[in-house]
This record gives C-alpha cells, sequence and structure tokens, in this order.
C-alpha cells in the first residue's frame, strides 16, 4: 500500500506484464489501481499486451457491447436483479471509464474492438500524456505506476 497526498491529473499504469495483462479483462485491475489516486475526470493510460485480446471465452465482451457508454452499462447493471457472467469486471470498468478518461496502450486490439469497450487507444503514451498534462494547466500532476495492480495507491485524507 502506497499513500499519496492527493489525487493525480493523470495516472499511467500497467497491469504488471505476463501472464496478468493477457487479455482486457485482466487489464482492468491495472486500470483500478490508477482509479483510486486520479482526480474525476482526470486521464487514466494503461499498458497491457492483451495477446488474448478481450478474451473470447465467457461474456465479457457481450456485456461491455451492451450499452452505448460507460454509464449505461454502469445504470444497466445496477438496475438488474440478477447477475450475469463477467458482470463484475464490467461494472468495474464501467465505474472507472465513467469517473476518468480512459485509455489503452495495447498491441494486440484494434482501436475498433477496443471502441466496443468504450476506450480508446494511444499508440505513444508520452505525447498522450504531455498532452493531458498540457490540458490540465500549470502544477499538473502524474503518477506512474508500473507495477499497476502490484500497488495499492489511496490518497492519504488524515492531513485534512
Amino acid at each position: 500500500m502506497r499513500p499519496v497526498e492527493a489525487p493525480f491529473d493523470v495516472v499511467v499504469a500497467t497491469n504488471s506484464g505476463f501472464p496478468l495483462d493477457q487479455n482486457l479483462y485482466e487489464a482492468v485491475k491495472g486500470m483500478s489501481a490508477a482509479y483510486q489516486v486520479v482526480k474525476p475526470g482526470g486521464m487514466i493510460v494503461c499498458a497491457a499486451e492483451c495477446r488474448d485480446g478481450f478474451p473470447d471465452h465467457g461474456s465479457y465482451r457481450e456485456v461491455l457491447a451492451s450499452a452505448p457508454s460507460p454509464q449505461a452499462l454502469f445504470d444497466d447493471i445496477s438496475a438488474r436483479t440478477e447477475t450475469v457472467p463477467d458482470q463484475w469486471q464490467v461494472q468495474i470498468q464501467a465505474r472507472i471509464q465513467s469517473g476518468s478518461r480512459s485509455v489503452m496502450h495495447t498491441g494486440f486490439l484494434s482501436d475498433a474492438e477496443l471502441a466496443t469497450a468504450h476506450l480508446r487507444q494511444t499508440r505513444d503514451i508520452s505525447a498522450t500524456v504531455a498532452e493531458a498534462l498540457a490540458a490540465a494547466g500549470p502544477g499538473a500532476r502524474l503518477c506512474i505506476l508500473p507495477e499497476g495492480p502490484q500497488t495499492i495507491p489511496y490518497v492519504d485524507r488524515s492531513g485534512a
């Protein structure tokens, strides 16, 4: 666990490499770690190989594509009286994407495939981060979580 003083404008995370970054389903764990310390509306950049795609087994991909936006997904899931397989991971992802701008860097999912997950691709993490920091203005803060879900960052509010 690692405390930080305040949320960050941009958080870059990985999913700790193979085998943890094998698909988008697993990459949500790195995004979740980043979400703990990103400002509301801030940017999360997640780098994960996703060699296994979404993956193709299970209903994760189908559930992700079942609504037009992350907020609509979250609302639909919240209104259900029964759960469906892989709903939990989609619910976590929808919450993250509803509260932040989430971007992926992956060599195995196309822009179109990521769009069905309500995500966009960056080919150049450095340029994406530089643009986001510039847009956030002077004093913008950057956090890098090279081990993604192996770190549990949190905003320490004990001194507030």
